[in-house]
C-alpha cells in the first residue's frame, strides 16, 4: 500500500485510540501510571518514525513489512521507555505492545478498508474521520498529561550539607539531593512510589532500607560506611540504578541485599559500582535482573543469587573477588550471560573446594544457564557442586 504522510499519521492515530483507552482504564486499576506512559512512548515513537523514516524510504509499504517494522518500533519503544524510567514490568509491556500491534494490523488490513472504501486509493487518509482524530489527539494527550501531572507525588529538595538521620519516608514522594547533600545514619523507605536521587548516605546499620513496598527507584545514590548492608531490601520491588557503595575489604558488609521479594514485581539492579565487603550483590528468594554492574574486591562472593531465586546476571564486570565470582545456589534458576569475571582468588583460609577461585558456580540443585561469559585468572573456572547444574547455550 502507498501511504501519504497524512494517511500514515491519521492511520497511526486511529489505531492508537483503543490502546490509549485501555491504558487509561488500566492505569487506575493497577494503581500506577506506567500503562499511559508506555502508550505515550509507543504512539510517540510511531509518529516520529512515520515522519522521519517511513514517509521518506517507504513510498510503497508491502503487507509483509508490518512484522519487521513492528519489531523496529518495539525496540525503539522499549529504549525510550527505559530512558524515561517508565516502570512497566517487561512482560506486561511486551504484551501491551503486541496487543496494540495486532489491533493496528486488523484496522489497516480489514476494518478501515471496509469502513472507508477509498481508504487504499486515498493513501490511508480517513477524510473527515481522520481530521477529527487528528484534532482530538492533542487534546486527549494534554488532558491525560495534565491529570497525571497533578497527581504526581510531591518533589522535595534536600539541601547541600549534612542532614542527621535516620530519615524515614512514609509517603509517596520524590527526594532529590542538591550537590553535596548528605544523610548521616541512613534512609528508611516505608511507602510505595518513592524516588530517591542524588544523595550520599553515610553510616547507619543499613545505608538505605526498603521494607514491604512497591515502585521504589534509587537513582545515583552513594552509600558509604554502612555497618551491615549498603542497600537493604525486604519484601519489596525496587529499581536501583547507577549507585556506588563503598565499604572496607574484609568488613562484614553486603553492598545490596534484596530478599524475600519473590511475589513482588521483579527488581532491577543496574549500573552500580560496589567495592569491598563480604558480598557485593546478593539475592535471596527474589526475582531480580542484575545488569551492567561492577563488583570488585569482595571477600565471600561478588554476585549471589540463591534460595530459590530467579533472574538474570548480565553484562556485569567482576574483578578481584575472593572465593567465588558469580554464585547461583539453592534451587535458584539463573541466566548468566555476557559477564566478565577476572581475578577471582582462592580463599587460602578454607579447604572448601567451592571457594577456590571459582568464577561462576552452580550449587545445591540450582540451574545456571550460561551464555557468552569471559573468565580470566580464576583457577576454579566454571564449576557445579552438590547437585548444581550448568547449561550452556
Amino acid at each position: 500500500m502507498s501511504f501519504t504522510l497524512t494517511g500514515r499519521l491519521q492511520t497511526r492515530l486511529a489505531a492508537a485510540v483503543l490502546p490509549f483507552v485501555v491504558a487509561a482504564l488500566l492505569a487506575p486499576a493497577v494503581g500506577e501510571w506506567w500503562p499511559l506512559e508506555l502508550a505515550g512512548c509507543m504512539i510517540g515513537v510511531g509518529l516520529v518514525l512515520d515522519v522521519l523514516l517511513y514517509d521518506r524510504v517507504l513510498p510503497y509499504q508491502p503487507g509483509w513489512a508490518a512484522l519487521p517494522l513492528g519489531l523496529l518500533e518495539l525496540a525503539a519503544t522499549m529504549l525510550v521507555a527505559r530512558a524515561l524510567s517508565v516502570g512497566a514490568p517487561p512482560l506486561a509491556a511486551l504484551a501491551f505492545f503486541v496487543a496494540a500491534w495486532i489491533v493496528a494490523q486488523a484496522l489497516v488490513h480489514a476494518a478501515l478498508p471496509l469502513l472507508r472504501l477509498t481508504y487504499v486509493d486515498d493513501g490511508g487518509e480517513l477524510g473527515w474521520g481522520g481530521a477529527v482524530v487528528t484534532a482530538l489527539a492533542p487534546a486527549a494527550l494534554l488532558a491525560v498529561a495534565g491529570v497525571a501531572w497533578s497527581m504526581q507525588p510531591p518533589t522535595y529538595r534536600l539541601a547541600t550539607g549534612v542532614h542527621q538521620g535516620p530519615l524515614v519516608i512514609e509517603s509517596a514522594q520524590r527526594l532529590v539531593g542538591e550537590p553535596g547533600a548528605i544523610v548521616e545514619g541512613g534512609i528508611v523507605i516505608a511507602a510505595d512510589d518513592v524516588v530517591v536521587r542524588d544523595v550520599l548516605v553515610r553510616g547507619g546499620e543499613y545505608g538505605i532500607t526498603v521494607d514491604d513496598v512497591e515502585a521504589v527507584l534509587l537513582d545515583r545514590i552513594t552509600v558509604e560506611g554502612a555497618e551491615l548492608d549498603g542497600i537493604h531490601v525486604r519484601r519489596s520491588a525496587v529499581t536501583i540504578r547507577d549507585c556506588e557503595i563503598r565499604s572496607l575489604p574484609g568488613a562484614y558488609v553486603q553492598g545490596i541485599d534484596i530478599s524475600f521479594s519473590f511475589e513482588r514485581t521483579p527488581s532491577l539492579v543496574e549500573g552500580c559500582r560496589i567495592n569491598g565487603g563480604l558480598e557485593g550483590i546478593v539475592i535471596h528468594f527474589s526475582r531480580v535482573m542484575v545488569r551492567e554492574n561492577r563488583v570488585s574486591q569482595t571477600e565471600l562472593r561478588a554476585i549471589t543469587m540463591t534460595e530459590m531465586s530467579m533472574g538474570s546476571v548480565e553484562e556485569n564486570d567482576v574483578a578481584g573477588a575472593r572465593g567465588v565470582g558469580i554464585f547461583c545456589g539453592d534451587y535458584s534458576h539463573c541466566e548468566i550471560d555476557d559477564n566478565s569475571v577476572a581475578g577471582v582468588r582462592p580463599d587460602r583460609t578454607s579447604d572448601d573446594a567451592t571457594r577456590q577461585g571459582v568464577a561462576i558456580q552452580s550449587h545445591f540443585w540450582a540451574t545456571a544457564e550460561l551464555g557468552d561469559n569471559t573468565v580470566a585468572d580464576s583457577p576454579g573456572g566454571i564449576a557445579a557442586f552438590t547437585g548444581g547444574t550448568i547449561e550452556r547455550e
